[in-house]
């Protein structure tokens, strides 16, 4: 038995395409918008006035979409089933913003592998991770595909 490190994530060869991963849920706080606005500096009003934001067709500060989209990503790599596995983050591509999510909004991700392709030059493959951002009604609020890299097993793991 060897003592070397074995990864949590899987590896490319493991992905099935159709098969599907929920993550937790997450709720979206005051902070996270706050600390979101100072870390990218969209200070957007949109996010950080109350006042102005009560004037626009949502009726209050919405989340910055892109706050989201991180969140996703955090709630999927909270799953592990890319940690120590990951060769690189390739894509995002098709990707909406189709329900705004509010302040005290609670999220999570259902994942769905659409599509796996070997690239052995690199040592892994390509996996399409189809993404559905849900909030706490079950409503999808951004959705889209993201390509990952990812390595292949080791030799001596067959």
């Amino acid at each position: 038995m060897s003592d070397a490190y074995r990864p949590r994530g899987r590896y490319f060869e493991e992905f099935q395409e159709g098969e599907r991963i929920v993550t937790a849920a997450r709720t979206v706080t005051e902070a996270d918008v706050v600390n979101f606005a100072g870390l990218s500096g969209d200070y957007n009003p949109i996010h950080t006035d109350a006042e102005f934001a009560a004037r626009t067709p949502f009726g209050r500060r919405i989340a910055h979409g892109l706050l989201v989209t991180s969140i996703a990503s955090g709630l999927a790599m909270q799953t592990g089933f890319l940690e120590g596995t990951t060769l690189a983050f390739r894509e995002i591509r098709e990707w909406k913003f189709v329900k705004p999510v509010f302040i005290r909004d609670t999220v999570h991700v259902v994942i769905t592998v659409e599509k796996t392709r070997a690239m052995r030059r690199l040592g892994g493959g390509a996996v399409d991770f189809k993404l559905d951002v849900r909030n706490q009604h079950g409503d999808t609020v951004m959705k889209g595909v993201w390509t990952v890299l990812v390595l292949s097993r080791p030799q001596d793991q067959g």
